[in-house]
């Protein structure tokens, strides 16, 4: 215990004695800290919430979405996506903008809300990091419109042939209940239905039909509806707060005066013990 006393008094000493390097690196350093946070590249930073497309109608146990959502987040962070959406957005590979944008790039794929993803990039200005982050949607978009094209296509000629057959299958219920009708000898039904009970055994079997066929054309209708088919798109609007990201002025004054302190006492310690060095 007496000699922790011992030595620090031993250190106020040295820091009392050494004062003036103590306060010189002090000062000197909490200047380069005001200086850098100054003359350094200001930069924001977006954030966007991206919805993965997703087609509904799709084989059972097939994933709905486009694209599985760890091939979305493998796809984003490509050099040549990243590239692309450079162009996309008038920026050159080889600009201090592009080295930004690909160093700054976060995926967060947020599992809980199954097809969602956390987009977060860096820009020297707020319009130019929602820029950044808004041709980076378009991109995807683009690419996954692509993915898209013949699911869909698939899907609404089956709805297209439903909607045929289903008018067929009413013409023809049409045409059995005029030959079912009483005092009807068939005439007007046709050779293939012409003994009434035929008839009406044929009008059952396709009141049948059609109740299935509106049926799945009414599922497939509301499958290719908003609720279950969309496009890749924005869920909110691209967030770039008021505040700069970097450099951040809090944290860096922050680290600025304990690096000083630091400084400045090792400093002192340093100039005490050449002072030492000097007179032995």
């Amino acid at each position: 215990m007496e000699h922790d006393e011992i030595y620090l008094i031993d250190l106020w000493r040295i820091f009392t004695r050494e004062w003036t390097w103590f306060v010189l690196v002090l000062v000197l350093t909490l200047v380069c800290t005001y200086a850098f946070a100054h003359l350094v590249k200001r930069q924001w930073e977006a954030a966007a919430w991206i919805q993965i497309a997703q087609i509904g109608q799709v084989p059972a146990g097939q994933d709905p979405k486009v694209e599985p959502l760890q091939r979305v987040t493998e796809r984003l962070q490509l050099v040549p996506f990243k590239n692309e959406v450079l162009a996309s957005a008038g920026y050159a590979k080889t600009s201090a903008v592009a080295q930004l944008y690909r160093n700054s790039l976060k995926l967060e794929p947020m599992l809980y809300a199954g097809s969602l993803v956390k987009l977060t990039v860096r820009g020297y200005s707020r319009q130019q990091a929602s820029e950044l982050a808004a041709a980076t949607v378009a991109r995807l978009r683009a690419i996954h419109r692509g993915l898209e094209e013949a699911p869909l296509k698939s899907a609404r000629a089956r709805l297209a042939q439903i909607e045929s057959d289903l008018q067929t299958a009413q013409a023809d219920r049409a045409r059995y209940q005029q030959a079912a009708a009483p005092g009807n000898r068939g005439e007007a039904g046709g050779r293939d239905v012409a003994n009434p009970m035929l008839a009406s055994l044929l009008l059952a079997n396709k009141n049948e039909e059609i109740r299935s066929l509106q049926q799945a054309r009414s599922d497939l209708v509301e499958r290719l509806g908003p609720t279950y088919t969309y496009e890749t798109s924005l869920m909110w609007p691209v967030y770039v707060p008021d505040k700069q990201a970097f450099p951040n002025p809090e944290l860096t004054y922050g680290i600025g005066l304990l690096l000083g302190l630091f400084l400045g006492s090792s400093a002192a310690l340093a100039r005490n013990v050449a002072r030492r060095s000097a007179r032995g």
